[in-house]
């Protein structure tokens, strides 16, 4: 089935609520960008590209229920544009939209232009992302082996993105092209996005995996069991340390250690040349009853208290190359993604 995790249609927003699969596949209709905010908040959306194409879509809900007036339009839309920026802080992505989208607004001389403009800016966001998911994959595949064994962390499929995905995607290529042995997916503790949305993607897809728990990698990659790690970003330092899903430092540290390449795969959107490194990069803290609980179920005592970062820092040394719709980045990353950056699409 064609995967569309965010869409617009007849001047709504539709979600699939990823929160409910795999057990269901259910399509929320939003006409108020605070629900498709909460959306965002709740994870019904997730993954770093999926939720700038979200907000930019809720951005485009707000601008119908806002002043006539350019001034006051400009003032409130600032005041939304605010809102969505509070939603999912580590994610570059989502600040990337919205900052396109005022500059949208900034240049429109009228209230009508600038609805106009946000709507078409919206589209292009994600046509421009299907369209960097293939150019990536494209340079992705060329790394990998014949008959390669990847291991990769959480979601980065089409659930993820606009298009077939940042990670995924270069596996679900890798596949076409008879290039991929199997996939071994993490189930990513504690929201168990490998173990749920991943999966189900690898299954729909037709693509050889197999699940394992987090701390099964390890184990693999002693044995030669995994010919490369390749995971997604949330955002990337100027330097290239990244910030990915809770887990994805452990797994850089032992495809380190055991000299297994380590991919990030990553639209250039997610490249914050204005964070010089990690140290820098906000990293969400999540609610502990993510941790305790599985589906509403307590299974920790009660009472215990957690820790839940939704995200970690892997340091640049670690990674092999940084894989983008451009081009693959490799060391000194401060050098080859500001050239990335820079180079016209």
């Amino acid at each position: 089935m064609r995967v569309e995790p965010v869409a617009w249609r007849d001047g709504v927003v539709r979600l699939l609520d990823q929160t409910r699969l795999p057990d269901q596949v259910v399509i929320e209709e939003f006409d108020d960008w605070r629900d498709v905010a909460q959306a965002i908040r709740e994870m019904k959306v997730r993954g770093a590209p999926a939720i700038g194409i979200a907000a930019a879509y809720g951005l485009v809900l707000a601008s119908r229920s806002l002043p006539e007036d350019i001034h006051a339009f400009r003032k409130a839309f600032g005041e939304v544009c605010q809102a969505f920026a509070q939603t999912r802080p580590t994610a570059v992505n989502l600040f990337w939209a919205i900052e396109r989208l005022q500059a949208v607004v900034q240049s429109s001389e009228t209230v009508a232009e600038a609805r106009e403009r946000l709507l078409q800016a919206a589209h292009a966001i994600l046509q421009e992302d299907h369209k960097a998911d293939r150019q990536m994959a494209d340079f992705g595949v060329a790394l990998l082996p014949e008959g390669a064994r990847v291991l990769t962390i959480c979601n980065t499929g089409a659930l993820a993105t606009g298009g077939i995905g940042t990670a995924l995607g270069i596996i679900r290529v890798a596949h076409e092209q008879g290039k991929l042995q199997r996939v071994y997916a993490c189930e990513t503790r504690p929201r168990l996005q490998g173990l749920r949305l991943t999966a189900w993607e690898l299954l729909q897809e037709g693509i050889p995996f197999y699940l394992i728990a987090d701390s099964v990698a390890g184990s693999l990659m002693a044995q030669g069991q995994v010919d490369a790690v390749i995971v997604g970003a949330d955002r990337i330092a100027r330097n290239g340390d990244t910030a990915n899903k809770i887990g994805t430092y452990t797994l850089a540290v032992l495809a380190h250690y055991h000299r297994v390449p380590f991919y990030v795969a990553a639209p250039i959107s997610t490249i914050d040349l204005q964070t010089p490194s990690g140290t820098q990069i906000p990293v969400e803290q999540r609610d502990p009853t993510e941790l305790t609980h599985i589906s509403g179920l307590r299974i920790a005592p009660e009472g215990t208290p957690a820790l839940n970062p939704a995200f970690d820092i892997t340091p640049a040394e670690l990674i092999t190359a940084i894989i983008t719709e451009r081009g693959v980045a490799r060391p000194p990353y401060e050098e080859s993604l500001s050239q990335l950056c820079s180079t016209a699409n």
